[in-house]
C-alpha cells in the first residue's frame, strides 16, 4: 500500500509496548489467551485508533504476543492505518455488507479471521457490560466459536487506565485550561434574557477554538453541556432548549474541557438575581465538605475515605446525598467521560494511588433546585492536585 501520512501518536511506541506488558501479565493470571476489546476508550488506549466509527461494531484484539490487531468496517480501516501504533498488516476491515444487516454480521468475519491466526480456542475475554458490545454481538461470538470459552472482562483493561502517566496528566492539565476557559466564558455571556442555545455555542466555542497563549485547540467532549435551571436542576442530566434564562434562577453548568481524548470535568453553579438562603446554606455546607473531601485524597487513603469525609459533613448540615460523590476520569468516548472503576463512595475500598485522577462531583439534586460546585483532580505523593482555578463559590448575578 502507498506510504500513510500518520497522525502523531498519543504515545511513544515503548508506553503502548509497557501497557501490554502489563496486560499480558494480567491476563497470563486469569488464564486468559485472548482479549475482544469493544470499548473505543480501550481500543485508544491500547492501539492508539481514534475515529467516529463506535456506531458499528468494532474492537481491538490481544493475544499472547505480537502487536495487538484492531478489526472494524473497511472504510474506516484508513482511520486506522493513520492512527494506530502498530503496522497495516495489524489492521483487518470487514466488507460493507456486513454493516447494519440482518443477514450477516460482522462478528462472523471475525471469527473467521480469529481461525485464519489460531486464536479460535481457549479463553477469550470479551467485555459484556459494555455499552458498544450487543447481545447479538455475543451470541455470535459465541456459536462461531465452538472451541473458545467466552469469558467476561468488563473493566479489565479500564482498571490498567487507573494510574496515570505522565503524559496522561500533561493532557489532563491541557484539558482542564480549557474547560477553565469555558468556565469565564459563560461567566462573561451569561445574563437575564440570553437564550440557551445562544450560550451553549459560546461554550462549544470557547471548548474547540485554538488558543495562541497555550497552543492548544480542544476535542468534542464524551459528554455535551449540562445545564438545567430553576426547578429542571433538580435533574442532573437536562441539556438545554431555546429559551431566555430568567431572573430568580440557579443554574449548575457541568462541562468538560477535553484535549487529547483526555477530559476535566467542572461544574460551577449560576444564580441570576437573589439566591434563596436555603442554596446559601447548602453551598455553604458543600465547600466544607469539599475541603475535608479534599484533605482525605491522599495516596494511602481509601476511595470511600474521601467519601465519608465529604458526606459527614453535610449530614452535619442536615443535607442527605443518596448517590455518589465522584468517579475515575481520563481518555474517553460518548457517552460517557467517566473510566467506569472507583467510585467516591462509601463502600469503595479502592486505594489511593499517586496519578489516579477523579472527579470530586459533590452535586446536590434537590426537590425544587439543584447545585454542583465540582473540582477535578489528582492523587499525588501529597495533597491532591487539583487540575482548575476557577473560584470555588456560586457566581451570582442579579
Amino acid at each position: 500500500m502507498p506510504e500513510l501520512q500518520r497522525t502523531p501518536e498519543r504515545y511513544t511506541t515503548e508506553e503502548y509496548e509497557a501497557r501490554l506488558v502489563k496486560i499480558r501479565a494480567r491476563m497470563e493470571r486469569e488464564g486468559l489467551d485472548l482479549l475482544i476489546l469493544s470499548d473505543p476508550s480501550n481500543m485508544a488506549w491500547v492501539a492508539g485508533y481514534g475515529g467516529w466509527s463506535f456506531y458499528v461494531h468494532q474492537c481491538v484484539l490481544v493475544g499472547a504476543d505480537g502487536p495487538p490487531v484492531w478489526f472494524g468496517r473497511g472504510q474506516d480501516a484508513n482511520g486506522a492505518y493513520r492512527t494506530v501504533w502498530m503496522q497495516p498488516e495489524y489492521v483487518i476491515g470487514y466488507p460493507d455488507h456486513y454493516v447494519q444487516s440482518t443477514e450477516r454480521h460482522p462478528m462472523e468475519y471475525l471469527c473467521s479471521k480469529l481461525a485464519e491466526l489460531g486464536w479460535d480456542k481457549g479463553n477469550i475475554g470479551v467485555e459484556m457490560d459494555n455499552y458498544w458490545f450487543s447481545a447479538r454481538a455475543y451470541e455470535r461470538l459465541s456459536s462461531g466459536l465452538p472451541d473458545a470459552k467466552l469469558k467476561d472482562i468488563t473493566g479489565f483493561i479500564n482498571w490498567q487506565r487507573a494510574v496515570k502517566s505522565e503524559k496522561e496528566l500533561e493532557y489532563m492539565r491541557q484539558a482542564a485550561r480549557i474547560v477553565e476557559r469555558m468556565h469565564h466564558r459563560i461567566a462573561d455571556k451569561v445574563e437575564v434574557g440570553i437564550r440557551k442555545c445562544d450560550l451553549v455555542a459560546e461554550i462549544y466555542d470557547a471548548g474547540l477554538r485554538y488558543d495562541e497563549w497555550y497552543g492548544l485547540g480542544g476535542d468534542y467532549p464524551a459528554i455535551v453541556p449540562l445545564l438545567p435551571s430553576g426547578p429542571d436542576a433538580a435533574a442532573p442530566h437536562l441539556t438545554w432548549d431555546d429559551l431566555p434564562m430568567k431572573s430568580g434562577e440557579g443554574t449548575f453548568f457541568e462541562i468538560a474541557g477535553c484535549y487529547q481524548r483526555y477530559h476535566v470535568p467542572l461544574s460551577r453553579t449560576i444564580y441570576l438575581g437573589k439566591p434563596p438562603q436555603e442554596i446559601l446554606d447548602a453551598e455553604k455546607a458543600v465547600l466544607e465538605g469539599m475541603d475535608a473531601g479534599l484533605e482525605a485524597a491522599r495516596a494511602g487513603n481509601l476511595c470511600e475515605d474521601i467519601a465519608k469525609a465529604f458526606f459527614g459533613t453535610l449530614e452535619k448540615y442536615g443535607i442527605e446525598k443518596d448517590n455518589r460523590a465522584g468517579y475515575s476520569i481520563g481518555l474517553s468516548y460518548p457517552p460517557d467521560w467517566g473510566e467506569r472503576t472507583m467510585s467516591i463512595r462509601r463502600g469503595d475500598k479502592t486505594e489511593l494511588q499517586p496519578g489516579m485522577t477523579f472527579h470530586f462531583m459533590t452535586g446536590l439534586w434537590m426537590e425544587s433546585w439543584g447545585y454542583e460546585t465540582t473540582e477535578s483532580i489528582a492523587i499525588t505523593d501529597g495533597a491532591p492536585e487539583v487540575f482548575c482555578d476557577i473560584p470555588r463559590k456560586m457566581l451570582i448575578k442579579e
